[in-house]
């Protein structure tokens, strides 16, 4: 009987299957909200310097700073300068009206807050020459440089940088309207079982309703992927090999990785496993509950998960071991946000698994249990927003001890 490996090790063999193909994954242009969430393919330098030009950080006076002494003077008032103006240079006794963001004039290298000057408002332009009396200011005060941001020629964002909308806002304001991004990992998603139908169809007796299909689909497009489904295989091996051969042959060679459900366990009609009996597939114990039985390997020369067939056990396996790898080798999907909680309640756990429960965080700080620990409870699975990491050497918990809680 073999030792189960831990989830440290298995989520490593995980990253390691999949680092040779998704991390040679070519690039794709995008504009740049369809770019949103996922990872730069390339690095980006700054065609140009943020601010392009010096401009004003207040409503105020531009001003030269060598013409107020330290008490003060009186200066005329120039041409105002709103912001998208190409201002003229400023002459030496004189304070233009400037607006917040407009260009600095030539000369000028400070700007006076509009409500430190006399009088505290902008002249009217058609009054004629107007006059205001200033305290000294500084050379820089209130102006912000050319590429005090970032500078023409530095990088601006790294490859694999995930594209949120600051990251986003910088290639905007950069004057970009696409983005070379890695193109996404494309999965091809099986569920298995004889039991199992397509919601909508007749459930008959000994039936279920595939809910394992539409609970990855939804968790991989969430992560970013591109999801091929190949529907329903039965229970015999080869219609198993005729499903995936379909999908992985020639017409569709951009499958980067197959991920089933269900038929890995040691039963007497574990369809995936005897249908990968002649490929370098493992199927192994991993010391974790639920998602003990895992397959892991390659399938015609194509990556290859096995995830168990209860629900909640293949969610907790993308959770656990598919979507970190992704996030280490692609840079997206973002990482599970993990907290601290305090437990509500009292809990146990096996000894030498990992135990993995479906949580409530509340407002108030503290965790509390949704359903038990079996993995077929996907009510209980869709009123939780947090998974509750209980680590193998821990077998009780009592309510108000501290446990790591990963945010769904």
């Amino acid at each position: 009987m073999s030792v189960p490996r831990s989830v440290a090790a298995h989520r490593q063999e995980v990253v390691e299957l999949l680092t040779g193909v998704l991390a040679g994954k070519d690039k794709i242009a995008l504009p740049l909200l369809d770019a949103l969430g996922r990872a730069l393919a390339v690095d980006v330098y700054a065609p140009l310097s943020l601010p392009p030009f010096a401009n004003s950080q207040m409503d105020g006076f531009a001003v030269r700073s060598a013409d107020i002494p330290d008490g003060g003077a009186e200066l005329r008032v120039a041409e105002p300068v709103p912001a998208g103006a190409a201002p003229a240079a400023l002459k030496p006794g004189f304070a233009a009206p400037i607006m917040t963001g407009a260009m600095m004039p030539a000369g000028a290298d400070a700007v006076v807050p509009i409500e430190k000057a006399s009088p505290n408002t902008f002249p009217d332009p058609d009054a004629g020459q107007a006059v205001v009396e200033l305290p000294a200011a500084p050379p820089g005060t209130y102006v912000r440089d050319s590429g005090s941001d970032i500078r023409k020629g530095t990088l601006a964002l790294a490859a694999g940088t995930r594209m949120g909308p600051a990251q986003l806002g910088l290639l905007a304001a950069l004057g970009m309207r696409t983005v070379d991004v890695r193109r996404p990992c494309r999965v091809l998603l099986v569920t298995t079982g004889d039991e199992v139908v397509e919601p909508g169809e007749e459930l008959t007796a000994g039936k279920i309703f595939d809910s394992n299909g539409t609970l990855l689909e939804a968790s991989m497009l969430q992560a970013g992927l591109d999801v091929v489904r190949a529907g329903i295989s039965d229970d015999h091996p080869s219609g198993l090999l005729r499903v995936l051969r379909r999908h992985i042959g020639p017409a569709d060679s951009m499958v980067d990785l197959i991920v089933t459900t269900g038929g890995v366990s040691k039963g007497a009609y574990e369809v995936v496993r005897q249908a990968m009996e002649d490929q370098p597939v493992d199927f192994l114990p991993v010391a974790m509950q639920p998602g003990g039985p895992q397959g892991l390997g390659t399938f015609d020369g194509v990556p290859f998960l096995g995830f168990p067939g209860n629900p909640v056990s293949c969610l907790v396996s993308f959770e656990m071991f598919l979507r970190p790898a992704l996030s280490q080798i692609l840079g997206t999907p973002a990482p599970r946000p993990v907290l601290r909680a305090r437990l509500a309640e009292p809990l146990t756990s096996p000894e030498g698994k990992h135990q993995v429960r479906r949580g409530t965080l509340d407002p108030d700080g503290k965790v509390r249990m949704e359903g038990g620990a079996g993995s077929h409870l996907v009510h209980a699975l869709a009123r939780a927003n947090a998974l509750v990491q209980i680590p193998g050497d821990v077998t009780e918990l009592a309510e108000g001890d501290e446990v790591e809680v990963w945010m769904l």
